[in-house]
């Protein structure tokens, strides 16, 4: 989030990397980094996984992902500048000789490069080998140099409290805690990093910006898909794993949080930390008042004939877990004491959007005629995540005419309309930030264990 400068030179190794994280979202994503300059001369990407692959069958897989998937195809010179910086290990992570060679081959880059370079340890991987991967790469020396190591990992971070808290120790014992960078992509796009700059770039809104102004804050994340071939995770997760507990608790922490007394990443993930300490926990009776949990059916979406949770790929038949979830959540402090902020999620919703609606009190006194105002609405800020990313303002005008008549309208920022630069996607934006050092938009280990 901070100005930037290319980074030092850079290993990359991904864990993990034959699965669809990898070809999906961070090759593409360091492929558009290389486009726009921002990797550095020197670097290398090394692919590790127990799939038997070539360097040349990985940098093929790579590049369907990148024609497939990323917001820029591949051009054959271009491509094969950034392919010959990609490499493939096969090795099971319980083998010796591969930590050994992985190890060698990290070495020898830096007499290549003259330099000792920065490592970067991205574990595309199920949580289940995080441990014990950090665990091998201490036991092989890799990430003794805090300052030269990082090591990224994916949600989930553990599925309660207990097991979060059992990750972040087992983490903890072998690597700082400024090494480990917990990546959500949520925080990576455009709209939410744009939360921080419109509350606090703005003199006219952070004035209003409390329980004296505010009626009640909406954050949706809806769906058209059902869990497609994610049943076998879904099935340990459920919507309020998946979603609430991680990217819609950070996008109300950004949303709640107090004013920073700088950008430093330590400074935003404290005030982040604050809003999550203050969200009381429910009781028993309040869960029963306050949340809701729902599944889809078989119904149609967009005309075509879609199956119920309970009828897709690795799914119980009697599965009980939630597809939707909507819970009522309080944040006990001064500035947002008794406004309730909505949350829900779901799939197999009648659309596919993410935003944060914040909808202002009515004004004290009506002066106006009833007849003047019946189609008076309440003020309200709408920030659309996705997809045409926007910040929208509503409020009300006297219509055209000789007869007072009060309507609302809509002053409506959107990106494409001001920027020609094409939006970046998040993992670009958070990888950036890794190779950069910048922790601001990665949870810290106790903004996990908060959020749970």
């Amino acid at each position: 989030m901070e100005s930037m400068k290319r980074p030092d030179p850079t290993t990359v190794v991904i864990f993990g990397a034959s699965g669809d994280l990898t070809q999906r979202k961070i090759i593409p994503a360091f492929y558009n980094l290389f486009l726009d300059n921002w990797l550095p001369d020197d670097f290398a990407i090394v692919g590790v996984a127990r799939t038997p692959l070539s360097d040349d069958a990985f940098r093929n897989r790579l590049r369907q992902g990148i024609d497939n998937y990323s917001r820029r195809k591949t051009e054959t010179e271009r491509w094969q500048a950034f392919a010959r910086h990609l490499s493939y290990t096969a090795g099971d992570y319980q083998d010796d000789a591969m930590w050994q060679a992985l190890a060698a081959h990290l070495n020898r880059l830096d007499e290549t490069w003259h330099t000792a370079q920065r490592r970067i340890f991205y574990l595309s991987t199920p949580p289940s080998v995080f441990a014990p991967i950090v665990q091998r790469l201490s036991i092989a020396g890799l990430c003794r140099d805090c300052d030269r190591t990082r090591i990224v990992i994916e949600k989930p971070f553990g599925h309660d409290l207990a097991s979060a808290r059992d990750l972040n120790r087992a983490l903890n014992d072998r690597v700082d805690e400024s090494q480990i960078y917990r990546i959500d992509h949520y925080l990576g796009k455009e709209t939410v990093q744009n939360i921080l700059a419109f509350r606090f770039a703005n003199a006219i809104f952070e004035p209003i910006w409390n329980r004296r102004y505010i009626d009640h804050v909406q954050i949706t994340v809806a769906e058209q898909l059902g869990v497609e071939h994610r049943g076998g995770y879904y099935e340990q997760a459920g919507a309020l794993r998946d979603i609430i507990q991680n990217h819609m608790l950070q996008m109300l922490c950004l949303i709640a949080m107090e004013a920073p007394i700088s950008f430093q990443a330590q400074e935003i993930r404290n005030k982040m930390v604050d809003v999550l300490r203050a969200i009381p926990i429910m009781t028993p009776e309040q869960v029963a008042q306050r949340a809701v949990r729902g599944q889809y059916a078989t119904g149609t979406i967009g005309g075509r004939s879609v199956p119920a949770y309970r009828d897709e790929p690795d799914v119980a038949r009697d599965s009980p877990i939630e597809t939707f979830a909507a819970v009522k959540l309080f944040v006990d402090n001064w500035r947002w004491q008794d406004v309730p902020f909505y949350l829900r999620t779901g799939k197999r919703l009648p659309t596919k959007v993410t935003d944060i609606a914040i909808q202002f009190r009515p004004v004290p006194h009506m002066s106006f005629p009833a007849a003047s105002v019946s189609d008076w609405s309440p003020n309200r800020i709408v920030m659309r995540i996705q997809p045409q990313e926007h910040i929208l303002l509503r409020f009300q005008v006297k219509q055209p005419g000789p007869v007072m008549h009060v309507r609302p309208v809509n002053m409506d920022f959107c990106y494409p309309d001001y920027f020609d630069a094409q939006l970046p996607e998040a993992y670009e934006t958070l990888l950036l930030d890794v190779l950069q050092g910048d922790a601001t938009l990665f949870m810290r280990a106790d903004q996990v264990e908060a959020a749970w």
